[in-house]
Parts: structure tokens; sequence; C-alpha cells
């Protein structure tokens, strides 16, 4: 007879909102278990822009200072426009108050900190979710190599093709006609970069933005004429295509883009999910929930798609330690289906405008920083350039809390 695991939470997905949210419920003495497909962390992207909001949720579970030591912080953001040639703003980080965190965060060394903050044994690999069923009060989930798994709460963090989501009842990702190309190079010397770079172009937007004293984090974004994937099946090309884009660029930034090793470049179409999904559909239901992209799909212009990610985890990982802390010894299944439902229902309301927000406000904002409009482009580099790059500050300031 084939056994059956059981568990109280069960987490799909080990990227930055599953690893967020079980190291938060590990903060708050609760165990789950992590379901990866992958056979180790999987990592994409190279690096993401953390904000003064991922740094709140980073310190919420306890590996924010570890990530410190490791990056720069950048004091400022210089905003370029391509079709001029002149900068259109700078917008400082620091005030008196050193109000505004920001740094360039490498992908792999933030979840391999989320990870290695969690007991042996809580990320089980190579375990994909094939199918789900409902059993009262229990989600059963069916695993490809034929495991059996029983648990009390599904989180779905399993990204933009979440099976969780899916079984919500939400939609597909929508296509935004966009692509982004992203590439990393670490140096032998140190480089000479101290802020972040944005440049603004016709139909395209790019960014340079220093990791560490040998690394440089780089993103390019277009509405491609040449498809994105013809272009990913020959990296020269690729690599030919963004230098010639960018080739206003000043030399010793484009650079960096030049010395980028061909397997250090990562492309891949935007997508992200139409606001009112979240206002109609369903975050939660019952002992089920999404985070991260499986929930909020998001373009990269206001870069907050990480920092995100990290918010869920911390509210959730806070919401369901109130379920179960507020248990009685002598309460039925259905008393404690009830008290989980409730814990994510009051997640899902901390969490729906939040991200409805940031899903919105990210896509306008690419609307008018990519456009291949002259008119748009000539109002966005003569009167909207320092409002747009304010824009980056008004949404990271804000605190999900602390787990407790």
């Amino acid at each position: 007879m084939e056994s059956v695991i059981e568990e109280d939470i069960v987490i799909v997905g080990a990227g930055i909102a599953g690893l967020t949210t079980s190291l938060g419920l590990h903060r708050l003495g609760i165990r789950s278990l992590v379901l990866e497909s992958w056979d180790g962390l999987r990592v994409s992207g190279f690096a993401i822009t953390m904000w003064k909001n991922g740094w709140k949720a980073l310190d919420a579970v306890g590996v924010g200072d570890i990530l410190r030591h490791q990056h720069l912080q950048l004091p400022r953001n210089v905003t370029t426009s391509l079709i001029t040639g002149q900068q259109t703003s700078t917008t400082s980080f620091n005030d008196n108050k050193g109000k505004y965190e920001v740094r360039c965060v490498r992908r792999h060394v933030m979840l391999e900190a989320l990870a290695n903050e969690l007991p042996r044994g809580t990320i089980r690999y190579l375990s994909k979710v094939v199918a789900i069923e409902e059993s009262r009060f229990f989600k059963i989930l069916h695993l490809i190599d034929g495991t059996t798994i029983k648990t009390k709460v599904l989180i779905g963090c399993d990204g933009v093709n979440s099976v969780v989501a899916k079984w919500l009842g939400m939609k597909e990702a929508s296509y935004t006609g966009r692509y982004a190309t992203r590439g990393y190079v670490e140096l032998k010397d140190t480089h000479n970069l101290d802020p972040m770079f944005m440049y603004f172009g016709k139909g395209f937007r790019g960014g340079v933005f220093p990791c560490h004293h040998n690394a440089i984090y780089w993103f390019f974004t277009w509405t491609p004429i040449i498809q994105g994937e013809e272009l990913a099946q020959d990296t020269s090309k690729l690599k030919q295509y963004v230098l010639k884009k960018l080739e206003k660029l000043s030399s010793d930034v484009r650079i960096f883009i030049e010395k980028t090793e061909f397997d250090a470049f990562h492309l891949a179409p935007l997508r992200y999910r139409k606001p009112w999904e979240l206002i109609m559909g369903n975050i939660s239901k019952g002992n089920v929930c999404v985070a991260g992209d499986a929930l909020h799909p998001m373009t990269p212009d206001l870069g907050q798609g990480g920092c995100c990610a990290l918010e869920d985890g911390v509210v959730l990982a806070r919401c369901l330690a109130e379920a179960f802390f507020n248990k009685s010894i002598k309460e039925e299944k259905e008393e404690e289906y009830k008290r989980i439902e409730e814990g994510l229902k009051k997640y899902a309301n901390e969490r729906r405008w939040r991200c409805i927000d940031l899903i919105a406000t990210s896509y306008i904002v690419g609307s008018i920083q990519q456009s291949g409009s002259k008119f748009v482009n000539f109002f966005r580099d003569k009167f909207l350039a320092s409002f747009l790059a304010l824009m980056l500050l008004k949404k990271s300031d804000f605190d999900c809390g602390q787990l407790k």
C-alpha cells in the first residue's frame, strides 16, 4: 500500500517567496516542508534590486545583515536619455537619516542565505507537484515521483506558471509584448561604478548596477521587431543586438556589457497579472493560498518583484503563525480548518491592494519609460524623468511589519 507523508504546512517552490515564508515560520517555531521541482535552488536573472521595503522584510526574517556585507550600497540613481545623450535626472538615495537603502543583490546569494537558515530537510528537491486533490480538511499532493503528501495548509510559491494558482482558478499571466535581457559579469579588477545608471531610448530601456566591488549586473528591455525566441537561439546575435541598441552608452559603462560572456545572458518575455484579476480572483481559498510570482507577476520597471515576494513571505508567516498559536487542546479538525482559512484570508486582504498597486504602477511606468512615441519620449525626458525616478523610492517606502 502506498505510504502518505503528512505535513502541517507545505510550500510549493523554493524561490524568494517560498523560502522567506518557510524561514518566517521557522523563526516563529512552526515547521514547514518546501517542495522544489529542480535538483537545487533555482536561480535565473542573476541579480535583483533590493529596495528599502525588501531590506525591512529581510531583517524581519534575520538575514539582512548577511546580505549587506556582501553587496554595495548604492548612493544614487542617474538617468540618461539615449535619444538626446543628456542626463535627465539624478536622485539621491540618502538624506540626513540615510532613509533609502538600495543594493543590487545577487539572487543565488540571497536564496542561499535564506535556505542556510532553515533546518536540514526543510527543502525537498526533485519534488514536482502534478496533481492536487481535496480530502475534507486536507489537501493531497501527488508528486511526479509517485510520492503522496497530505497537508493542512498548501502555499503556492511556484512562480509565474504556478500549479497552485491554476488550482485556485487564476488565469495564466499575460504577455506584455516586451522582452528583457539580463546579464552579469565578474571582473578581475575593481570597477569604478558608484551609482546605478538607467537609460531610456526609443522603444527600449536599460540599466547598469554594481553588485559588489568586482561584479556588475545589467538589464535591457525592449519590444522586439525580431522575436525574442529567435535571439534566444543565438546568444551572440542577442549580444550584438543589445550592444547596437545601446551604442550611445558611454564607453566606461558599455564595456561591462561587452565583457559579459554568452552564458551570462538571460532572456525572457515579460509577463504580468492583470490587476482586475486580483480584485475579482482568489488569492486564498480554504486552506490554500499563493505568494510571490504565483500571485503577482509584474514587469520589472519598479524593481519590486523580489521585494514584494519578501513582503508576502513575512506577512504570510505572521498570519499563519497566529492561526496555529490560537489552537486549543480539544479543538476539532473543522475548527482548525476554519482558523487556518481565516488566517489565509487575513493574509490575502493585507496583500491584495499592495500587489494591485505595484502591478499597475509598474506597467504604466514601464510603458512611459519604454515608449516608441516621439511625443511621449520628449515629455518623458523633459518633464517626467525626475518624477519616474522618485516613483521608485515612493513605492519602496513600505513596511510589511515584523513577524510577531
